[in-house]
C-alpha cells in the first residue's frame, strides 16, 4: 500500500501549454481549438489541423529509427526502420556511450556530448498519439557527459552523471536546430535527474544520499519524498511512474494533481548487492521492467501489480521485454536470444545469433511488434519477430560496426 505523503508537498501542474516546446505545444489542445495554428493558415483565416508540428511530417505509423556508432572508427549512422535506408552522419571521435530521450540521440565522448536528431518521435496525449518525422541531422555539442543518465520529456533533457550536477537542455532550442548554452543545475544529488509531471526527480540527495527530491523546473525545493531509496542505482519512466533501483528494491514515484509519493517495491527476500537490479531496461511506455541479476538471471518487475519475479536465465549480456505479456527476451554470453514467459519463467524460444565476440557489446532495442539487436562483429542489425518463436524477420547489412545502438521514435 502507497504510504501517506509525509512531507511531501503539493504544487499545482502547469498547463503542457505553458511548458512544452514549441514543435510539441500542439496536441496538447482541450478540443477546443486551442492547437497551435500554422502561422500561413492564420493570416488567411484558416485553422492547422490538429496535431499539426512545423516543419514536420506526421505519419499513420511510429517511426521508428535506430541511431548507430562505432566505438573503433567513430562512424555514426542513422537506419531507419521503414525505409531500409542508413544516413551517415559526420564521425565522432572517442565515443564511449550512446543514450537517447525518444528522439534525440546522445553520443557521449570524454568530456562532452554530441546531440543528434534522429527526425522521429511521438507524442502521446493519453487516448490518442501523434508520430511525425522530419530531417536527421546533427544538432550541436553540450558541454557535459551523457554516460550515466539522459532522460526527457517534452519540456528539456537532462544530462546527469552523479557528480552532483546536471546539465538542462531546452528541447525548443534542440528542435530549432541548436543545443544552445543550456542550464546547469547544481546540487542534483549522486543519482539521476528526471523529469517527470513538469518537475524534476533528483535521486540519490540529501544529506545521507538515499532521498528523492522534487525540483521545480527552475530548481526550487518543492518536496523531498517520505519513502527512502538507499544506495539508488538505476531508473525507468514508465506509464504507471518513475522507477528507482534501490538496495532494497525499487521506488516507483507517482503524481496527481500536483501531489509526488513515493512507494516501495521491495524484493521480499534478502538481495545481495551484485544480484541487484541496476540496468532497468523496458520498451518506452511499456509498465514492466527488467534487469539482469547477478551471473545467471534476471529480474522482472510489473510496475502495475507491484511485483518482482526473478527467471533463471543463464549467463546474460543484455535483456529487454515490450511488457503486457510479452516475453522476457536475454541475450547469452553466447549469442543466443531466448525467450522466457514473464509469469512462469519457462523458456519458451531459443535461437543462436550472434558469435561471442558480436554478444559482448549487443544490447536489445524493443517496440511494440519487433525487437532489434545489434552485432557489432558481423556489421548487422536484426530485426526479431518476438512473438512469432524468435523468428529472424529482417537483417540489415552495414559498412560499419554498430557497438552502440539505441532506438528512436518512440
Amino acid at each position: 500500500m502507497p504510504r501517506a505523503p509525509g512531507r511531501t508537498r503539493t504544487l499545482t501542474v502547469l498547463s503542457c501549454a505553458l511548458l512544452l516546446g514549441p514543435a510539441l505545444l500542439t496536441g496538447c489542445g482541450s478540443g477546443d481549438g486551442a492547437d497551435r495554428a500554422d502561422p500561413k493558415a492564420r493570416s488567411s483565416g484558416t485553422a492547422a489541423p490538429h496535431g499539426y508540428v512545423e516543419g514536420a511530417e506526421e505519419t499513420s505509423e511510429q517511426q521508428s529509427r535506430l541511431v548507430l556508432a562505432d566505438a573503433d572508427t567513430g562512424a555514426v549512422g542513422v537506419l531507419d526502420l521503414i525505409g531500409e535506408k542508413v544516413t551517415p552522419l559526420k564521425r565522432a571521435e572517442g565515443v564511449q556511450e550512446l543514450r537517447t530521450d525518444g528522439r534525440f540521440a546522445y553520443l557521449g565522448t570524454s568530456g562532452a556530448t554530441r546531440v543528434l536528431d534522429s527526425g522521429a518521435w511521438t507524442v502521446d496525449h493519453g487516448d490518442h498519439v501523434h508520430y511525425y518525422r522530419t530531417t536527421i541531422r546533427d544538432v550541436g555539442t553540450a558541454d557535459a557527459r551523457a554516460d550515466a543518465h539522459v532522460h526527457g520529456d517534452p519540456a528539456l533533457t537532462a544530462l546527469s552523471s552523479g557528480t552532483g550536477t546536471a546539465l538542462l537542455l531546452d528541447r525548443a532550442e534542440l528542435e530549432s536546430g541548436a543545443v544552445g548554452r543550456g542550464r546547469v543545475l547544481d546540487g542534483a544529488g549522486r543519482g539521476a535527474v528526471v523529469p517527470y509531471r513538469e518537475h524534476l526527480l533528483v535521486a540519490a540527495a540529501g544529506a545521507d544520499h538515499d532521498s528523492v527530491q522534487v525540483l521545480s523546473r527552475e530548481g526550487a525545493d518543492v518536496a523531498v519524498l517520505d519513502e527512502p531509496c538507499a544506495d539508488a542505482r538505476g531508473e525507468a519512466v514508465t506509464r504507471r511512474g518513475v522507477v528507482f533501483g534501490c538496495a532494497d528494491g525499487a521506488l516507483l514515484v507517482t503524481e496527481e494533481k500536483g501531489t509526488f509519493r513515493a512507494e516501495k517495491i521491495p524484493y521480499g527476500s534478502r538481495v545481495s548487492a551484485s544480484e541487484r537490479a541496476v540496468d532497468l531496461r523496458h520498451r518506452a511506455g511499456g509498465t514492466t521492467v527488467v534487469a539482469p541479476s547477478g551471473e545467471d538471471a534476471v529480474w522482472v518487475l510489473d510496475v502495475t501489480d507491484r511485483a518482482w519475479t526473478r527467471v533463471e536465465t543463464g549467463p546474460v549480456v543484455a535483456v529487454n521485454t515490450a511488457g503486457e505479456g510479452a516475453p522476457l527476451l536475454a541475450l547469452g554470453a553466447d549469442g543466443a536470444l531466448a525467450a522466457y514467459d514473464t509469469g512462469t519463467g519457462a523458456r519458451t524460444a531459443r535461437v543462436p545469433l550472434l558469435s561471442a565476440k558480436g554478444a559482448a557489446s549487443a544490447v536489445i532495442e524493443v517496440d511494440t511488434g519487433r525487437a532489434y539487436v545489434n552485432d557489432a562483429a558481423a556489421r548487422k542489425v536484426y530485426e526479431i519477430d518476438y512473438n512469432d518463436d524468435l523468428r529472424l524477420a529482417r537483417t540489415f547489412p552495414l559498412d560499419f560496426a554498430p557497438t552502440y545502438m539505441v532506438e528512436t521514435g518512440r
